[in-house]
C-alpha cells in the first residue's frame, strides 16, 4: 500500500513539473493558453498564390518582386481559434491583398517591367498594435519565412541576367529588409534597388546586413530606398518609422532641400529623423486607424502619393544597372 502511495505521489509531482515547464514556455502565463490557428502554408508552385503582370514587351526592363502590406485583423475559425495571420487560401483574404493594393501597385510599377507579388501569411494588424518589439518579431517570423520561400521560387524561375527590383509597403517593407538579409551575394549583384516604403531600417539592420546600403541619389544601384511620411516629426510612429536612413523620392536628395509634388505639395526630408515632412497635403482619404496609423503620419499614402516618382525611378535604376552590370554591385 505504501509503495502504491509513493507511485501516486511521484506521478502527481511529475505532472506538476510538466505543467510548470509548459506554463513557463508560454511566458510564465499559468492561465489556460488561448488556442491559436496557423493557416496552411502557401504553395508557390500554384499560380493562385501570385499576382503577376508582364509589361516588358521589349525585354529591356526589370523584374520586380513586390510584397504587400497588412490587410487582415485577428480573426477566428469556426471552432473558436484565433489567428494572427492572413490565410492565403481564403478568397476574401486574397481579394483584399490583391484588389486593394497589389494590382494598384502593379498598375504603375509593371509598365516596362515584369511584376511578381506573392500572397503570404502576413501578420495581422493586432500584432503591430501591441507596439511590442518582441511580439512583432516573434509573430512576423512566419510571414517573413513565407516571403523568403516565395522569393527563392521567383529567383529560381527568372532570367537572372535582368535587373532585380525588390519593393514592399509597411509589413511588406519589413519583408524587403528581411529579404536583403536572406539573399546571397550572387543575388545581390543582380539588385538594381530595394524600396522600403513606409517602414524603417534600423542601425542593427545595417550592421547585420552589409547589403543594406542607403541610396544617395537618383541612379545609384544595389542600394536601399527608404522613406516614411509625416506632417510633423512629432507624429513619427516608432514601431514603423524610427529609421536610420531616408531619401526624398521627389528630388532624390538626402538633405533638407524641399521638393514640389503635384504643384501644391511640398516634400522635405528631415536629415535628423530621416522622414519626409509634407505640407499642402491633408491625406484625408486615409482616416485614422485605431489611433495608431494615419494620425499625422499619413502612413497609408506611401505607395500612392509618390507613384509617378517611383515608376520613373525604377526605370532609371534598372537602366543604370544594365549599363554597369559587369561591375560589382552596391553603389555602382
Amino acid at each position: 500500500m505504501r509503495k502504491l502511495f509513493h507511485w501516486v505521489l511521484a506521478a502527481i509531482l511529475i505532472c506538476g513539473v510538466i505543467w510548470y515547464v509548459f506554463c513557463m514556455s508560454n511566458n510564465g502565463n499559468t492561465s489556460v493558453v488561448e488556442a491559436e490557428f496557423i493557416p496552411k502554408a502557401p504553395d508557390y508552385d500554384d499560380p493562385m498564390m501570385w499576382v503577376t503582370a508582364d509589361g516588358d514587351s521589349d525585354s529591356t526592363g526589370a523584374d520586380i518582386f513586390y510584397v504587400v502590406s497588412t490587410w487582415e485583423e485577428d480573426w477566428m475559425t469556426d471552432d473558436g481559434r484565433t489567428s494572427h495571420y492572413a490565410d492565403v487560401w481564403n478568397p476574401k483574404h486574397r481579394k483584399r491583398m490583391g484588389d486593394k493594393e497589389i494590382r494598384k501597385v502593379a498598375a504603375y510599377m509593371s509598365p516596362g517591367n515584369r511584376f511578381f507579388a506573392p500572397y503570404y501569411r502576413h501578420t495581422t494588424m493586432e500584432t503591430f498594435l501591441t507596439q511590442n518589439a518582441d511580439t512583432i518579431y516573434n509573430r512576423t517570423r512566419l510571414a517573413m519565412a513565407d516571403v523568403c520561400t516565395a522569393f527563392d521560387h521567383f529567383q529560381a524561375q527568372r532570367d537572372t541576367s535582368r535587373p532585380l527590383i525588390i519593393a514592399g509597403f509597411s509589413q511588406g517593407g519589413l519583408a524587403v529588409v528581411e529579404l536583403l538579409k536572406h539573399i546571397d551575394d550572387e543575388t545581390y549583384k543582380q539588385l538594381a534597388a530595394a524600396y522600403v516604403l513606409g517602414y524603417k531600417v534600423t542601425p542593427e539592420d545595417t550592421v547585420v546586413c552589409k547589403r543594406i546600403k542607403a541610396a544617395q541619389g537618383e541612379s545609384d544601384t544595389g542600394v536601399t530606398i527608404c522613406y516614411n511620411t509625416v506632417k510633423d516629426v512629432k507624429y513619427i510612429q516608432p514601431v514603423i518609422a524610427a529609421t536610420c536612413m531616408g531619401i526624398n523620392p521627389v528630388n532624390w536628395r538626402t538633405d533638407a532641400t524641399p521638393a514640389t509634388l503635384h504643384d501644391t505639395i511640398t516634400v522635405t526630408l528631415s536629415p535628423e529623423y530621416h522622414v519626409l515632412v509634407v505640407s499642402g497635403y491633408s491625406g484625408s482619404e486615409y482616416p485614422p486607424y485605431k489611433d495608431f496609423l494615419n494620425v499625422g503620419d499619413i502612413h497609408s499614402c506611401e505607395p500612392w502619393l509618390y507613384s509617378e516618382c517611383l515608376a520613373k525611378n525604377i526605370t532609371v535604376r534598372a537602366k543604370k544597372w544594365r549599363e554597369t552590370a559587369p561591375s560589382q554591385a552596391g553603389g555602382r
